[in-house]
C-alpha cells in the first residue's frame, strides 16, 4: 500500500503506552521535517519541490485517538523547485499569489485509527490560495523514541493528491497536471 500523507503531516501512533496526550513541536530547525510536492510536467516527467519555511505541532494520545490533532502553517513564498525563474512564476498571481496569500495551513478536525499497523485517517481544513477545503488522507508513524540530546521524538509521514483548481489556482498546465501530490514528513520533539 502506498504510504500516504503534511506534513502533514503527520501525527500519531506508537507501540508504547502513555497515560495522557503528548504535545510535539515539529523539528524544522534541525531539518528533520519537510513538506514536498510533485506535479506532472507535460506527461513526460515531474516537477518536484518543497516549502523551506513552515512550522507545526501535533498532539498524540495512544489511549484516546480522538485527542490526536495536527496543525501546520506554511510560508508560501518559501516554495523551492530548484529553479529560480520557475519559483518566481509559482509565487506570482498565476499560482500561489504569495503577496495576497502569504500562508497556507492545515488544521485537523478529526483523527481516527485506520488499522493496527500504525496508520491513521486524518480529516481537516486545508487553506491554500485563500480557499479552505476539507481534505482527508492517511498517515503512518515512522517511529518514536529517545534522541541523543535527552529528548523524545515521534515522526509521521503521509501524502495526499489535490486539485489546484479546487483552491482557485486555474493556470492551465495541461490535463496531466490537473492534480498534484503533497507529501508531509513530520518529526516532532515532545514538549
Amino acid at each position: 500500500m502506498k504510504r500516504t500523507l503534511i506534513a502533514a503531516a503527520m501525527l500519531l501512533v506508537t507501540s508504547q503506552t502513555y497515560a495522557a496526550a503528548e504535545t510535539y513541536v515539529v523539528d524544522t530547525k534541525g531539518m528533520h521535517a519537510s513538506i514536498n510536492f510533485k506535479i506532472d510536467h507535460l506527461g513526460y516527467s515531474w516537477v518536484v519541490g518543497r516549502f523551506n519555511d513552515f512550522k507545526g505541532s501535533f498532539v498524540f494520545d495512544e489511549d484516546d485517538v480522538a485527542n490526536n490533532s495536527v496543525e501546520v502553517t506554511i510560508n508560501t513564498s518559501s516554495v523551492d523547485s530548484n529553479h529560480a525563474e520557475r519559483d518566481r512564476h509559482v509565487r506570482s498571481e498565476d499560482f500561489l499569489n504569495v503577496k495576497k496569500f502569504p500562508e497556507a495551513s492545515f488544521k485537523s478536525t478529526s483523527v481516527t485509527k485506520d488499522d493496527d499497523e500504525g496508520e491513521y485517517k486524518v480529516k481537516g481544513d486545508l487553506t491554500l490560495h485563500g480557499v479552505t477545503k476539507q481534505v482527508e488522507f492517511e498517515i503512518e508513524e515512522v517511529g518514536a523514541g529517545k534522541d541523543p540530546w535527552g529528548g523524545y521524538r515521534r515522526g509521521f509521514e503521509g501524502e495526499m493528491t489535490l486539485k489546484p483548481s479546487d483552491f482557485g489556482i486555474n493556470y492551465d498546465l495541461g490535463p496531466a497536471a490537473a492534480t498534484m501530490e503533497l507529501e508531509f514528513i513530520l518529526e516532532g520533539v515532545k514538549q
